[in-house]
C-alpha cells in the first residue's frame, strides 16, 4: 500500500480523537475499570499509549538517546510493558488523559515533518516514519477496544482499518517468527469486506491460500482482540489457515490473545 503520510498522519488525529471521546466521557471511577487485557484497567491503557507515543517521538528526534533507554528496558524481559504500566499507577485520570493528549500532539507534529521512509529504530527491528505511524495508528485501535469493551462504549468501525489489516498482512511473516517458525513460503489472498461498502485485497489473485471476511474482524485477529472462533473469518488452504491461528500484528512475545466466546474476558 502506497503510504500518503499527511493522510496518514489525518488518520492517526481521527483515530486518537475517536479515543479521546470516550475517555473524556468517562467519570474517576471508569477509569479503573478492568479491561480485557489481564491486570490492566483503562488507566493501564492510556499510560501505555502515551507512553509509547513520547517513545516513538524520541525515537524520531533522539535515536541514539532512544537506543539507550530501550536496551534498559528490555532488560527487564518480555514483561517491560507491565513493568511500564506499574510504574505510572496512581496517576489521577485528569493527569493520565493530558499526558497523552500532550504526547499524542508532540508525536503528530513530529511524524508530519518527516520523510516516509526515514529509518527510526523500534523494539524490535527498525522501521519507517510511515510504518511507525501506522503502528501507532493500530495500536490506538487496539487499546481503545480494549476501552470500549471494557466501558461498554460503542465505536463505528471506519475506513481507518485498512492501516490496522495492512499491517496484520505484512506481519504475516513476523507471526510465525515470533512463534519460533519459519514463516511459509507461499503467498496468500487477502480479500477483506470494507465498512462503508467494497473490498481491499492483497496478494495474488490466484493465490490457492486465502483469507476472507469483514475488514473489522481481520483487525480484530491481527490485534488478538477477539479469538479466531469468535470472528467471521474464513481460511482457505493450510498457510492460510494456520496464519490465522498465529497472527500478531504487534511487536513483543507471542501474545496470549483472548478466549473463544469473551470479547471482555481475560
Amino acid at each position: 500500500m502506497a503510504v500518503d503520510l499527511p493522510a496518514l498522519v489525518a488518520d492517526l488525529a481521527a483515530e486518537s480523537a475517536d479515543l479521546d471521546r470516550v475517555l473524556a466521557a468517562l467519570d474517576g471511577a471508569a477509569w479503573a475499570t478492568p479491561t480485557p487485557a489481564a491486570g490492566w484497567d483503562v488507566a493501564d491503557q492510556v499510560a501505555h499509549l502515551a507512553w509509547f507515543d513520547e517513545a516513538a517521538t524520541r525515537a524520531a528526534v533522539d535515536p541514539a538517546g532512544f537506543r539507550a533507554e530501550a536496551d534498559a528496558l528490555t532488560a527487564h524481559g518480555e514483561g517491560f510493558v507491565d513493568v511500564l504500566a506499574a510504574a505510572h499507577r496512581g496517576r489521577a485520570p485528569a493527569d493520565l488523559l493530558a499526558w497523552w493528549r500532550a504526547a499524542r500532539r508532540e508525536y503528530l507534529r513530529v511524524l508530519g515533518g518527516l520523510d516516509p521512509a526515514t529509518s527510526l529504530p523500534w523494539y524490535g527491528p527498525p522501521m519507517s516514519a510511515a510504518s511507525s505511524g501506522t503502528a501507532r495508528l493500530m495500536e490506538t485501535w487496539a487499546h481503545g477496544q480494549d476501552v470500549v469493551d471494557a466501558v461498554g462504549a460503542t465505536r463505528e468501525p471506519t475506513d481507518r482499518l485498512r492501516h490496522v489489516a495492512h499491517l496484520g498482512v505484512a506481519t504475516r511473516g513476523w507471526s510465525s517468527r515470533v512463534h519460533g517458525e519459519e514463516p511459509p513460503d507461499g503467498p496468500v489472498r487477502v480479500e477483506l469486506a470494507v465498512p462503508g461498502g467494497g473490498t481491499w485485497t492483497w496478494g495474488p489473485a490466484d493465490a490457492a491460500d486465502r483469507v476472507t471476511g469483514p475488514a473489522l474482524d481481520f483487525c480484530l485477529l491481527v490485534t488478538q482482540r477477539r479469538h479466531r472462533a469468535d470472528l467471521a473469518l474464513r481460511a482457505t488452504g493450510p498457510a492460510a489457515d494456520h496464519w490465522l491461528d498465529v497472527a500478531q500484528a504487534f511487536a513483543g512475545p507471542p501474545g496470549a490473545g483472548r478466549q473463544p466466546s469473551s470479547p471482555a474476558g481475560p
